[in-house]
């Protein structure tokens, strides 16, 4: 029951509402009324109740009596409700239409007032009306005669008027006068009265024209009485075309005045010495304790420094281009056009006029900013220069403003572009520069200690390792020249970086351009100054690889072992560093194509990797010269027994031993195979053992020589492959292996060239074995030298007319003994 009645209180209330708006009904269904509906038209109390005692418990009777009161009483409050609002409604109600009536009748009152006076006012209207109608003619014909007198009058006093203005220099007072009365005279000159005025008048002006005509020619007119002459001659229909190109002449004048003062200040400015315009050696690698404080750019002085250059140009011949331009706009293309004017076009002809006279001088004054421009030489400091620039592409925008369709503000921006990779290109080979200055350094450095040892010292640089005379200064060891090579480089590119960071600060117009930034960044400072300063350093540094001669040139090898280490430190670490700063520097956005870190460090590897396998190369053909020469200068078929180890051997092991301290300077050690427990004594069993005798045994019979060969073969095809100049790992050991391979190939090659006695055999025994002492320790795998030196011995048996081998306890004690 809640459910009926909560249902239908809502369709009930809406109900009672249009009853209460006389709303229309909503159109229905037609049904049969029902007496139970309590909403209903037809509803029957009985039936309802005698329903609801059958259906319903006592509980849900007592409820839906509940139900009922409250509805009854939200009826009650709701009937309340409305009847004091439409209580109050009705009482304000009252008091309007009360209100209403009272300002009616007011209302009324005033229109009545006011019929009474217009109809006053209609009576005394045509009572005038009637009294001035016969005098309303005779006052409008003596108006207009009036009107034409003063007309006449001032025709009349035009001549006298006009000559007073001219005696004023009131120009533009007389042309407005002539201006007004042209018109009535032109069209009165048939009559002689008018005509002799506009004769007079005709004249006046003409001479009035002549004056302003001569202010043109007048060099101290003012660009204010230039423009006011102009537009008074155009007023007096003088040719736009004439005008235009006296305009332009005058300002060309005055213009021309500026450029020839830009011109002679470029003559008096003092020459500057490009020759000196370098990097400072600030990395000085024999004194790094000075690097610190040297690291300064070198200036050249000029009278006049750009920036006030600059500063003149865009003061003078800028502001008075400007000036002319927007004067030039405002009289002849700005002008509005009436009349025959409007049919000539002017103004187009005289933008074209225009552009051309702009594009002239600003040719003639950029090839004056270049000139100037190309005086900084000086890779010091740039701010000097970058203000200058930012200055000049500043006042340019101004021209970009007036004149839209000038090349003017491009052109001034591709000078300031251009003047950026100049400096770019300046400061790279400044620092390609010093990076040769610097190797100068190095190799005086390394040139010093053979000066002050005096013969103890070699091309290897054994005196290196710190040992000088005493009462001297010790040369400057290796690790400390790469350190201090390497540290002048990096500070120096960071300065460089430093000076070119200006270029885009963020108070610089041009740095924050879409066309200048980024092209500046990443083609300009990465790839043009960083990248190519990279480049140089490895290409340069393989150039010292490609001298000729058996002693590798004039290079000193100690220097491409040094270079060789520096390219190797540049590709683990120093190129990656560079370019990370540069990046964030300069905030370089990859864009168009650059560099790979990874290609930099490619070929700064295989220009290390090429001058290590060159630095193998020279010195193992400097040992092999020594070797060569001592082996084709001695008779080894008549010589004496041997006693004692040659003396070039005793060098050779020397060097070696020099060129170990050396590498292992710069260098790690390196991998190296397992030694035998008895490497040093490996000879012995080598000459004196079986195989010894099996390949010596059959050349004492000379019925047997093809065996020996035979068995020589047969033992190499069992034996490792020796590659003498493979590449060299970056370690020491594989240098060194490297240069005995070389040296101990040369000795092979120059004995099997030879003849030898029993003496001669002998003594290469000896030689051998004395070199077997030392180098096995230099080399990665002890058999390789066993190999080598067992072939020297193998070759000079097989070339020995009488092959006696010396025993090896003999060979031992000399070779001890030496």
């Amino acid at each position: 029951m809640e459910a009926e009645s909560g249902s239908s209180s809502p369709g009930r209330k809406r109900r009672l509402l249009r009853l209460y708006y006389s709303a229309a009904p909503e159109p229905q269904q037609e049904e049969q009324p029902d007496p139970c509906d309590i909403n209903g038209a037809q509803f029957d109390p009985e039936l309802y109740l005698n329903k609801l005692r059958k259906e319903c418990s006592l509980n849900e009777l007592m409820d839906q009596e509940s139900c009922m009161v409250r509805q009854i009483r939200s009826l009650d409050s709701d009937m309340q409700t409305l009847v004091y609002e439409n209580y109050n409604k009705f009482i304000s109600a009252t008091d309007t239409i009360r209100k209403m009536k009272n300002d009616f009748k007011k209302m009324e009152d005033e229109m009545d007032c006011l019929s009474t006076n217009m109809a006053a006012i209609t009576e005394f209207s045509a009572r005038i009306s009637g009294t001035l109608q016969d005098q309303h003619a005779q006052i409008t014909k003596l108006s207009g005669v009036h009107t034409l007198l003063r007309k006449l009058q001032f025709l009349f006093e035009l001549p006298a008027r006009l000559n007073k203005c001219l005696e004023l220099q009131a120009y533009a007072q007389a042309v407005s006068s002539h201006c007004r009365a042209r018109c009535v005279l032109q069209q009165y000159s048939h009559m002689p009265s008018f005509r002799g005025i506009q004769d007079d008048c005709h004249a006046i002006m003409e001479r009035l024209a002549q004056q302003l005509r001569q202010k043109f020619r007048d060099g101290g007119t003012s660009a204010k009485e230039l423009s006011e002459c102009v537009e008074l001659l155009l007023q007096l229909d003088e040719p736009a075309e004439e005008l235009c190109d006296k305009f332009l002449s005058h300002a060309q004048t005055r213009l021309e005045a500026d450029l020839q003062g830009l011109e002679a200040e470029l003559r008096d400015s003092a020459p500057i010495d490009v020759s000196t315009q370098k990097l400072s050696s600030a990395a000085n690698p024999m004194s790094p304790s000075e690097s610190s404080t040297s690291s300064h750019f070198l200036s050249p002085a000029a009278q006049t420094d750009i920036l006030e250059f600059i500063d003149r140009g865009c003061n003078e011949f800028v502001s008075n281009l400007c000036l002319v331009i927007a004067s030039y706009q405002e009289l002849f293309v700005n002008r509005p056009q009436e009349g025959e004017l409007a049919s000539k076009n002017i103004p187009q002809m005289a933008n074209s006029k225009l552009l051309v006279f702009v594009d002239t001088l600003a040719a003639r004054y950029f090839s004056l900013v270049e000139r100037r421009i190309q005086e900084e030489k000086g890779v010091g400091d740039n701010s000097l220069l970058v203000r200058a620039l930012d200055r000049f592409h500043r006042r340019l925008q101004a021209v970009s403003k007036l004149l839209p369709g000038s090349a003017v503000p491009s052109q001034g921006t591709e000078i300031v572009i251009q003047a950026a990779r100049e400096r770019i290109k300046q400061y790279l080979s400044a620092l390609q520069s010093f990076y040769l200055d610097s190797l100068t350094d190095v190799r005086q450095a390394l040139a010093a200690p053979r000066l002050s040892v005096g013969g103890t010292s070699s091309a290897g640089g054994g005196a290196l390792a710190g040992s000088g005379p005493p009462g001297k200064e010790a040369p400057p060891s290796l690790p400390d020249l790469l350190t201090s090579l390497s540290n002048s480089i990096l500070n120096q590119i960071k300065s460089v970086l430093a000076s070119v960071h200006l270029f885009t600060a963020k108070d610089i117009t041009f740095s924050s351009k879409p066309y200048f930034k980024g092209e500046f960044c990443s083609q300009g400072v990465r790839e043009g100054l960083v990248v190519s300063f990279i480049k140089f350093i490895c290409q340069s540094s393989r150039q010292f690889c490609e001298s000729a001669g058996d002693r590798g040139g004039s290079t000193p090898p100690v220097l491409l072992l040094l270079l060789s280490r520096l390219c190797l430190d540049f590709e683990t670490s120093t190129i990656s560093y560079i370019l990370t700063l540069t990046d964030e520097q300069f905030l370089v956005q990859h864009h168009s194509p650059v560099t790979a870190v990874t290609a930099l460090c490619a070929e700064a590897r295989e220009a290390a990797q090429k001058l290590l396998n060159h630095y193998v190369k020279v010195q193992g053909l400097i040992i092999s010269q020594m070797l060569r020469k001592s082996v084709e200068t001695r008779d080894w078929v008549n010589t004496i027994e041997p006693r004692n180890v040659r003396a070039v051997m005793k060098r050779v092991v020397e060097d070696t031993t020099s060129i170990d301290v050396q590498v292992g300077l710069l260098y790690e050690e390196g991998v190296r195979k397992a030694h035998s427990s008895d490497s040093s004594k490996r000879t012995f069993s080598v000459y004196s053992s079986s195989r010894q005798q099996i390949r010596y045994a059959p050349s004492y019979t000379p019925s047997a020589p093809m065996d020996t060969n035979l068995l020589s073969n047969i033992h190499k095809l069992f034996s490792e492959r020796i590659d003498i100049f493979s590449p060299v790992e970056f370690n020491k050991v594989s240098v060194l292996t490297g240069i005995i391979k070389i040296s101990l190939k040369t000795f092979l090659e120059c004995v099997r060239l030879r003849t030898f006695g029993r003496y001669g055999l002998q003594q290469i025994q000896v030689d051998c074995h004395y070199l077997q002492m030392y180098l096995w320790r230099f080399v990665s795998d002890e058999n390789l030298v066993h190999f080598l030196l067992d072939e020297i011995v193998g070759s000079a048996a097989h070339r020995c007319l009488d092959p006696s081998p010396m025993e090896q306890s003999v060979i031992e004690v000399i070779c001890e003994r030496g």
